[in-house]
């Protein structure tokens, strides 16, 4: 069984991606303690460090779980989408002078200490604007690994109802097999029940979300793919809030964000996101409404977490890494 260690773990979406394709969870490291909750209830099996990856020497997890095959995980893309506005002006300052940016250097720093035989970091394709893609290439050869591979993935190809293009760096080239047609919002959540209703309770994390009768007011005059929310500049629009349609693909799920569902005037539940995310019932999500949603949207969808480990798993097979 080959054997992985998940840096930056959140709630464990990459995690779940791998443990589904038959890979054996070393460690995980993830410093939020409600996300870090939620990844030991998940995965109870997994020795966990609920600590800054900044002060984790790699000598002490490598002397407490030995070396894994593969090296998994996620840093925060905050410095680096350009859904943050405030987000420094110079590509090359974000990875090396803001010290969110600086953890995608500590993910090589394990990485170099480590040696394992591939390695995957998730992060926004913003992660490769101007010189970032040769400086990222820069500290990976200083690491050990001269081919270092871009791979822009989008998760509707690979069975989870939303449009998230997300960027996978790896030592090898990252081709998973796409799945045929696309699921649809109606697809994932369309067999829940409403979560007003007495059956919901018996379903994880689907608690219903009151609000305002300002906020219901508004929410019920928003059409399928209207928002009642949208910020931005002049060059980059954002928008929350939107009802989603049906039967298409959602928009991108986030942090923090809130979709509207297609045909009650209420908020999707944490378990509707999830269920958009590719998550299955059976991954609870603990800590406080707003920690959950976070914790969904913050993640790798497990469907395509599932999909590249067991890409992953065929190059180790063949000894092609």
């Amino acid at each position: 069984m080959y054997t992985i260690i998940d840096l930056f773990a959140g709630a464990g979406g990459f995690s779940r991606g791998f443990k589904e394709a038959g890979f054996k969870i070393l460690a995980a490291i993830e410093n939020f303690a409600p996300k870090a909750d939620t990844y030991k209830f998940n995965f109870p099996e997994v020795r966990m460090y609920v600590e800054d990856i900044k002060r984790i020497h790699t000598i002490d997890v490598m002397r407490d779980v030995g070396v894994p095959d593969v090296i998994i995980g996620g840093p925060p893309c905050e410095p680096y989408t350009a859904a943050n506005l405030k987000r420094k002006e110079n590509p090359l300052d974000r990875l090396y002078n803001d010290p969110i940016g600086q953890l995608v250097l500590h993910f090589i720093r394990f990485v170099k200490d480590f040696q394992p035989k591939i390695f995957v970091m998730e992060e926004v394709p913003q992660i490769m604007e101007g010189e970032l893609k040769d400086a990222l290439k820069y500290e990976f050869e200083k690491a050990g690994y001269d081919e270092i591979y871009f791979n822009v993935l989008d998760a509707q190809d690979y069975g989870t109802a939303q449009r998230r293009k997300r960027v996978f760096i790896s030592n090898i080239r990252i081709k998973p097999k796409r799945v045929r047609g696309k699921l649809t919002v109606w697809d994932v959540i369309g067999d829940l029940p409403d979560p007003r209703l007495p059956e919901a309770l018996e379903i994880p994390n689907h608690r219903y979300v009151p609000l305002s009768p300002r906020k219901q007011r508004k929410i019920m005059r928003l059409r399928w793919g209207m928002a009642m929310q949208k910020f931005g500049d002049s060059q980059r629009k954002f928008t929350n809030w939107v009802r989603l349609h049906p039967y298409k693909v959602a928009p991108t799920v986030k942090g923090g964000s809130r979709f509207i569902h297609p045909f009650d005037d209420r908020l999707l539940t944490v378990r509707e996101q999830a269920r958009l995310m590719g998550y299955p019932d059976y991954h609870i999500f603990l800590g406080g409404r707003d920690v959950q949603y976070d914790s969904v949207g913050e993640a790798v969808p497990p469907t395509v977490a599932k999909a590249i480990a067991e890409y992953v798993k065929e190059k180790l097979d063949e000894g092609d890494y």
